[in-house]
């Protein structure tokens, strides 16, 4: 009996000493690899050989980083200094440097966005993939169609409140259907106010192709947003400083070009930024305040989609794809996206060479064109939210 007492002492000793054992292996592994650098930090931005940041105790908040705010706000003040300043100038640099690279990271992040499979939501990709084709192809037609059957302003107005409303209820319908995937978002307003818009622009056309060229730009604030909640949450707060600094630097910028002369259009270039700012509808505003607010904008979204998105939103550099589903998945096309970005790069090159051999013809052919991706930005918003 006693023997039997002492060998199981001696077991239950032996397991003790073998749980020890283990728990002290485990806590020199968890030491290693806090000390060590990982090999792919979701927070490394453009490279994947930066250290991981190192945890934080639970009881304790991360600090509130001041360099997003003030890179953003010297963002801003450049920006609007430079539009009020020199802005037929800066639209053309912006236009001519960034366009074309801000297109191509567009598709860059679109593409490393997409499920390799689409599952619950196919009815809705192929609705946004047949409302951008459709919509664009339509938009592309109307001057050819225009020109061809000599239409008056009353059939260019008719012909752009259509596309108009097409446009809101293709989005209605997107809105429809990524709510249903949704049951715990009541988007039930969205249709009223949709309808609502489709009057507004049967009586007033042109005001919501100029609402379109303004509001544009600033969907690249609400994907910096959405990306901001899921990468870098600490910078919220920074993020919605500068956006609340926006409406202020607007508006000094507006009281300062109030009284500003029209600026110059005596030749075809200058008329044309002119007039895609707005000046031959909102006659009574200056069209100094109207380009230099449109550039001032647009700057600030080729600024969040070529240099902030890429950053806080990709896990490895641009060109480097071996990251993307579609890519590394084994039921993935990584030929097809490889393909396709090296077409998008070469296009980028081929722009810029259209710009020096006719700037004015290639910005006309590129703002037609760009409707594409104007409209795909719409359904990659809804699957963020």
């Amino acid at each position: 009996m006693l023997a039997q007492e002492t060998d199981y002492a001696g077991s239950v000793g032996s397991q003790v000493a073998r749980l020890s054992l283990k728990k002290e292996h485990a806590g020199s592994v968890r030491s290693q690899e806090m000390a060590t650098p990982s090999h792919i930090s979701s927070r490394s931005g453009l490279t994947a050989t930066y250290e991981a940041e190192p945890r934080l105790a639970s009881n304790t908040s991360p600090p509130l980083p001041q360099a997003p705010t003030v890179v953003g706000l010297v963002l801003l003040a450049s920006a609007a200094s430079l539009a009020g300043w020199l802005p037929l100038q800066l639209s053309v640099a912006t236009l001519f440097l960034l366009a074309g690279p801000h297109n191509w990271m567009e598709f860059r992040y679109f593409v490393a966005r997409m499920p390799v499979r689409w599952g619950a939501s196919r009815d809705f990709f192929l609705i946004a993939i047949a409302g951008v084709t459709g919509l664009t192809l339509i938009y592309a037609a109307l001057p050819m169609l225009a020109s061809a059957w000599l239409w008056s302003d009353a059939d260019w107005s008719t012909s752009a409140a259509v596309w108009n409303s097409l446009l809101i209820l293709w989005i209605i319908l997107l809105i429809h259907m990524r709510s249903r995937e949704l049951p715990g978002r009541d988007w039930s307003l969205a249709m009223p106010i949709g309808f609502a818009l489709v009057a507004v622009n049967w009586i007033v056309p042109q005001i919501w192709e100029i609402g379109l060229v303004y509001l544009h730009p600033l969907v690249a604030l609400w994907f910096l947003d959405r990306q901001l909640r899921r990468s870098r949450p600490e910078w919220i707060p920074a993020y919605r400083r500068c956006l609340a600094c926006l409406p202020i630097v607007l508006a000094l910028l507006w009281l300062r070009l109030a009284h500003a002369g029209p600026l110059p259009s005596d030749n075809g270039l200058a008329l044309r930024i002119t007039q895609h700012a707005g000046a031959g509808i909102l006659r009574g505003v200056s069209s100094h305040l109207l380009v230099a607010t449109h550039v001032f904008l647009e700057t600030i979204h080729y600024s969040i989609w070529i240099v902030i998105l890429p950053i806080i939103g990709l896990r490895s550099a641009p060109w480097r794809t071996g990251g993307i589903p579609l890519v590394r998945h084994r039921l993935g096309w990584p030929r097809a996206v490889r393909t396709a970005l090296a077409i998008g790069a070469f296009g980028v090159l081929l722009l810029w060479i259209s710009f020096l051999a006719d700037y004015s013809a290639t910005r006309d052919l590129y703002f037609t064109v760009a409707m594409l991706h104007v409209l795909a930005e719409a359904p990659f918003l809804l699957r963020m939210i």
